[in-house]
C-alpha cells in the first residue's frame, strides 16, 4: 500500500499534459503564419518563446525598411515593458507568462518592394497573429527538479525510475525469501512488470483541457478562455457569459 500511495502521490503532480516540442523551433523561435494564428502553450511563470513578425520565407529574403507594430491581447501597442520585450527587428518575448497575459497578439510587418524598371516604391504589409496560452506547472514541481531546463519532464524521468526501483525492491525481497528463508517465513511471489503507477487527472482552478481548441495540445491543462471558468481542480472549463478574462475561477 505505501508503493501505490507513493506512485499516486507523485502522480497527482502530473496534472497537466507535456508541452509539444514540436510547436517550437530547436532555437526557441516561433515565426509566424499568414492567414492563420499560430497557436503557442507557455508554461506559468516562463518567458514565452521568441515570436518572429515575419514568416519562414520572408525571413530567408532581403527586406527593405522593414518596420514592425505589435498589438497586445487588450488591443493595445506593444513598445516593450519589464515584462514585454520587443526588439528592433521585430521580436516578442512576453516574461514571466501569467494567465492575465494570454491572448491574441498580432503583429503587422511593413516593407518596401522596388521595381528593378522604375525603381517605384511599393510598401508591403503582412499581418501575422500569435494565439498564447498558459498551462500550468502542477504544486511542487520546481522543487523537485533542482532548476531543470525541462521541468515536466525531468520529473515524468523520475517517476518512471522511482517506479522500476519499487519494482525491484519487490523483485529482490521475493528472491531473498525463497532462497534464504523459505523454510521459516512464507514464500512471497512476484509478477514481473505487475506494479503499475496510476495518474490522477486534474488541473488547477483556472485551467482545463479542451481537445477541439487546442488539439494539438490535448493533454494540457491550459488556461480557461474568457466566457469559461473552472473553480476546482476538475479538467473542465465550465460556461460562463460574465467572464471576459482569462484563468477566471469563479462565475460573478
Amino acid at each position: 500500500m505505501l508503493a501505490w500511495a507513493l506512485s499516486a502521490l507523485l502522480w497527482s503532480l502530473l496534472g497537466v499534459g507535456s508541452q509539444r516540442p514540436s510547436l517550437f523551433s530547436n532555437k526557441g523561435i516561433v515565426y509566424g503564419t499568414v492567414g492563420r494564428p499560430v497557436k503557442i502553450y507557455v508554461k506559468l511563470h516562463q518567458d514565452s518563446p521568441v515570436l518572429v513578425c515575419m514568416d519562414v520565407n520572408r525571413a530567408s529574403k532581403e527586406t527593405v525598411d522593414p518596420a514592425y507594430l505589435w498589438i497586445g491581447p487588450n488591443e493595445n501597442t506593444l513598445t516593450g515593458n519589464g515584462q514585454i520585450n520587443v526588439t528592433n527587428t521585430g521580436k516578442l518575448i512576453v516574461k514571466d507568462f501569467m494567465e492575465s497575459l494570454s491572448g491574441l497578439y498580432t503583429c503587422t510587418l511593413s516593407y518596401k518592394t522596388i521595381k528593378a524598371e522604375t525603381q517605384e516604391e511599393t510598401t508591403i504589409k503582412k499581418r501575422y497573429d500569435f494565439m498564447i496560452f498558459v498551462n500550468p506547472f502542477a504544486p511542487g514541481w520546481k522543487s523537485m527538479c533542482n532548476d531543470s531546463s525541462d521541468c515536466e519532464d525531468a520529473t515524468n524521468r523520475n517517476i518512471l525510475k522511482a517506479r522500476d526501483r519499487i519494482e525491484e525492491f519487490f523483485r529482490s525481497q521475493a528472491y531473498i525469501l525463497y532462497h534464504h528463508f523459505n523454510k521459516t517465513i512464507p514464500a512471497m511471489h512476484f509478477v514481473d512488470h505487475s506494479f503499475q503507477v496510476v495518474r490522477i487527472d486534474n488541473c488547477r482552478p483556472g485551467f482545463g483541457k479542451n481537445e477541439g481548441l487546442h488539439s494539438n495540445c490535448a493533454s494540457c491543462c491550459v488556461v480557461c478562455s474568457p466566457g469559461t471558468f473552472s473553480p476546482d481542480v476538475d479538467v473542465t472549463c465550465q460556461i460562463c457569459v460574465s467572464v471576459h478574462s482569462y484563468g477566471a475561477k469563479s462565475c460573478p
